[in-house]
């Protein structure tokens, strides 16, 4: 695997070995040994979740308050912009965001750690989204953060307004947020 840095050294690009010939491909999505030796990541993941969302559809930016999720995401039909945002108060990029293009076509992973806020938006016509998380999903925690707090300043690359959950219509600003130490 290829390890790439993004702008927050916490949050790192995957990229799998990929083997294609003329009868598909081939790519070990997950190698606990290999995600150590190269990328540092020793959490143990005790959960898969898979979404599937039309175009326009922005998730996020959800995070748990207790629990905090460290997060492996990827996309394996379709093309989505993912978001993290450093919500660690003491963190020197407290409030500073990376997007990244996640497509089936370019097959990146994103490492995003606990203590992110975590959003996407579906750029394609669908997009099936798959992410392995470190700690199990826990309702009474989760809270979110505003997709369009001017604060953060996020470019969602949005070519009309995102349809939203309810509950991410009504995300806190990030100066309103209960959020890490």
């Amino acid at each position: 695997m290829n390890v790439v840095a993004t702008a927050i050294p916490d949050v790192l690009i995957i990229e799998p070995k990929v083997f294609g010939d003329s009868r598909g491909f081939f790519l070990e999505s997950f190698n606990a040994r290999e995600l150590q030796a190269q990328a540092g990541i020793a959490a143990p993941f005790v959960q898969d979740n898979h979404s599937r969302s039309q175009r326009g559809v922005l998730r996020g930016l959800h995070y748990q308050l207790s629990n905090p999720q460290g997060k492996l995401v990827r996309v394996v039909q379709g093309e989505v912009l993912d978001v993290s945002v450093d919500i660690r108060r003491s963190s020197p990029t407290f409030g500073h965001w990376v997007a990244v293009a996640l497509s089936a076509e370019n097959q990146r992973q994103l490492w995003v750690p606990p203590g992110f806020a975590h959003g996407f938006v579906v750029l394609s016509d669908t997009a099936d989204f798959l992410y392995k998380t470190t700690e199990y999903y826990n309702p009474a925690a989760e809270r979110c953060i505003r997709w369009d707090d001017p604060e953060l300043a996020i470019d969602w690359q949005l070519q009309a307004p995102p349809l939203l959950s309810a509950k991410d219509r009504e995300g806190k600003s990030l100066r309103d947020a209960e959020l890490f130490a």
